[in-house]
């Protein structure tokens, strides 16, 4: 009985390891391949200066920097670096972030999840520092482009340091940055960062804050039919759709009638990211149906809208910019 019993341990410890490198392994092979684009790196070039950025369809990234993170396989939303999301041809960031231990510096997350610098588990944490080089570095080799920097608050609750330091950081570089409480034209931002906020402005910094991006969590709706919602903000209302608790059919639903909400003058984001219905879900397993939903419609027609995606490559991103063009 003894060694039956040993057996079965024995069994289901080996199990318990197997599944354990298939979690920690796997997110390793997760990726989505794509041919390169022509002009991916500086498709802005061929917009005109007095376009409104809310009048541009613009790929983004959910959750940018989580090429490494901690339970890649719960957490994981892209598999390449901000760097070369810029040079696909994305234009807005899905910035998380939260002070450090110290409290001094700012660090990406996902959920309580830290981002690293690399996949192996003693990797440093990933600082505001490390992506800001790379905006920084590409702009300034492409100076016809702009980034939308949005900013959200992911740990923590002293908004007033989170936004010290960032403020911090901005300060360092200020000819970077284009900073407004209001929805710019391409040739005011051209070769800068755009900083939009998703946390209130504690400090009172107005204009110099950024530009206000907050609405209502979307998450956990049992109603499956509601889609994007308007929600007015300082100088300009927003219609987001950001329903990420739906399966793959009810994102998609949501995802194309979010399309036909709104009104005409409004900043229209639409979230193609969703974690499923389980309360710990697999972002890959999501994204590789709806990427594939999307480069198979027909999206020229639809209004302008910044179209935001888990797991980006060159092929999407110039589905979602090549509507300003058609």
């Amino acid at each position: 009985m003894k060694k039956l019993l040993k057996k079965i341990l024995l069994v289901v410890l080996a199990l318990v390891v197997i599944a354990l490198l298939y979690v920690f392994l796997e997110p390793l092979m997760e990726k989505i391949s794509s041919g390169p684009a022509d002009d991916s790196e500086s498709w802005m070039a061929r917009l005109g200066d007095d376009v409104l950025i809310s009048d541009i369809s613009i790929p983004g990234t959910h959750y940018s920097a989580t090429q490494y993170v901690q339970l890649a396989f719960f957490s994981k939303c892209q598999s390449l670096s901000v760097g070369e999301q810029l040079r696909d041809g994305c234009r807005y960031l899905d910035i998380r972030l939260g002070l450090n231990k110290s409290g001094d510096d700012l660090i990406f997350y996902h959920g309580f999840c830290k981002c690293k610098t690399g996949f192996l588990p003693w990797e440093r944490d990933l600082e505001i520092g490390d992506v800001l080089e790379r905006c920084y570095v590409f702009l300034k080799e492409h100076p016809t482009e702009t980034i939308i920097f949005a900013v959200k608050q992911e740990r923590g609750d002293d908004t007033a340091a989170f936004q010290t330091v960032l403020q911090r950081y901005i300060e360092l570089d200020p000819g970077m940055w284009y900073l407004s409480d209001s929805i710019p034209r391409l040739g005011e931002c051209r070769g800068k960062l755009v900083l939009m906020r998703r946390y209130e402005d504690v400090l009172s910094l107005g204009s110099a804050s950024g530009i206000q991006l907050l609405w209502t969590d979307q998450g956990g709706n049992s109603d499956t039919s509601l889609n994007a919602a308007r929600e007015p903000q300082d100088t300009y209302v927003l219609s987001v759709q950001d329903r990420f608790k739906y399966s793959a059919a009810d994102k998609w639903s949501a995802f194309k009638a979010a399309f036909g909400a709104g009104n005409g003058g409004d900043l229209r984001i639409n979230f193609l990211s969703t974690n499923g219905t389980p309360k710990f879900g697999h972002p890959f397993t999501y994204a590789k149906i709806l990427n594939k939903n999307l480069l198979s419609e027909n999206i020229s027609g639809l209004p302008k809208s910044w179209i935001i995606l888990d797991f980006v490559n060159a092929e999407l991103a110039e589905h979602v910019y090549d509507i300003n063009f058609r």
